[in-house]
């Protein structure tokens, strides 16, 4: 079987390692930029897709780049504290979650698909430019401006802004509470989050992430476009008064050496991802907020259930049963605040700040829009721990 991948971002080529991995060789990937960099800010990739990396054999890559994420904090914009949970490893899960550099981890996939499937594996500035193709099956992992899904769906149009918009940068500071920790900050009309996505420098710095999401019509950026550069000076009102204890919010964004702007923008769920001999995946397939932290997540899964039908004679029926569905599923609960929404509900309900939160937010809701996330999003600890694998055995899946 001669498969054809556009598009060597993570789920690419992560699709080309799967399929590898599964005993599908004959893979080519096609990348439209003629020198791919490591480009991007920081991502978070949660325990079901760890695991899928992990069973790629990359455990020890992923440690040597990324931050094993211990804990997530959710605070007003006050500093009050709403919750705190464990995440990874200290939360039951067989697999850890991973805090990362976009580009470094792009970087480390690129690496592993030349050593496993040769260095002609991945082919620069050779754009896809529609669903002809010397191929038994063209997958499109071509982002949210896909080519393929425009051929697909050719009057689709533009994705559609939901109204916010989103500065992102990162700053080399010293690490704050576990040096492994999250928090999200914020109110009924902005939020910030917060973490570190690399183990700490000879200087005793990590380079850490923010992105604040804030309720807002900019003009001029383009729709989908992810690394429209801007002043610091643009971002720094926006915390103007904002306290935290856990660390120095104005200063951690007036120290950032880049700053990103994009609008909040995402698609709608389609109706069928497939034809017979053209599929698609990642954000070709379901862009969505970036709420959840489950973009780049949902596109490691893609590309393992693809390889376990594929290799399985399961054929993209099966795949699209397993991913359709709860990939439209987040890309609906994300436009509502995912388990953000923790956030919003507080302000609304205690805009001054409170004594207890308890008399705001009882620990059974706080418990149980955490828990909804996660069963929805498929990572649910106990269901996780349980599940099949997606790895093909020796004699087919």
């Amino acid at each position: 079987m001669r498969v054809v991948i556009a598009g060597a971002g993570i789920a690419g080529l992560t699709a080309a390692l799967s399929l590898h991995a599964a005993g599908i060789t004959d893979v080519t990937v096609h990348e439209a930029v003629a020198e791919l960099h490591p480009l991007g800010v920081g991502i978070n990739i949660l325990p079901h897709a760890i695991r899928e990396l992990i069973e790629l054999g990359l455990a020890d890559r992923l440690a040597a780049i990324g931050v094993a994420t211990a804990d997530l904090t959710f605070l007003t914009s006050r500093g009050q504290r709403i919750w705190s949970e464990p995440r990874g490893l200290a939360a039951g899960y067989r697999w850890p979650q991973y805090s990362i550099h976009r580009g470094r981890l792009q970087m480390m996939l690129l690496e592993a698909v030349r050593e496993r499937l040769g260095p002609g594996a991945v082919v620069l500035g050779s754009p896809v430019t529609g669903l002809d193709h010397d191929a038994d099956l063209l997958v499109g992992a071509d982002g949210i401006r896909s080519t393929v899904r425009q051929a697909l769906f050719p009057g689709e149009g533009e994705p559609l802004p939901g109204g916010d918009v989103l500065w992102r940068g990162t700053t080399y500071a010293r690490p704050f509470m576990t040096g492994r920790s999250m928090l999200m900050v914020g109110d009924s009309t902005q939020k910030l989050v917060i973490y570190p996505i690399a183990p700490p420098e000879d200087d005793g710095t990590q380079l850490v992430n923010w992105a604040i999401q804030r309720t807002a019509h900019v003009e001029g950026v383009p729709r989908g476009d992810w690394n429209q550069p801007v002043d610091v000076a643009k971002v720094l009102p926006h915390v103007e008064g904002w306290h935290c204890d856990e660390l120095d919010v104005r200063a951690l964004i007036a120290d950032a050496h880049q700053v990103l702007e994009y609008p909040l923008v995402d698609r709608d769920p389609l109706p069928y991802w497939s034809t017979d001999r053209v599929t698609l995946m990642g954000d070709a397939a379901h862009p969505m907020y970036p709420t959840g932290s489950n973009g780049g997540t949902q596109a490691v899964i893609d590309a393992r259930v693809l390889a376990y039908a594929l290799a399985g004679g399961l054929g993209l029926e099966f795949y699209e049963e397993q991913r359709r569905p709860v990939t439209g599923n987040v890309v609906l609960a994300n436009r509502g605040d995912g388990p953000e929404v923790i956030l919003r509900l507080t302000h609304e309900r205690a805009p001054r700040g409170f004594g207890d939160i308890e008399d705001v937010m009882p620990l059974a809701e706080r418990e149980e829009i955490a828990l909804r996330y996660k069963k929805l999003a498929g990572f649910e600890p106990a269901t996780l721990n349980a599940r099949r694998s997606w790895s093909v055995p020796r004699g087919g899946a």
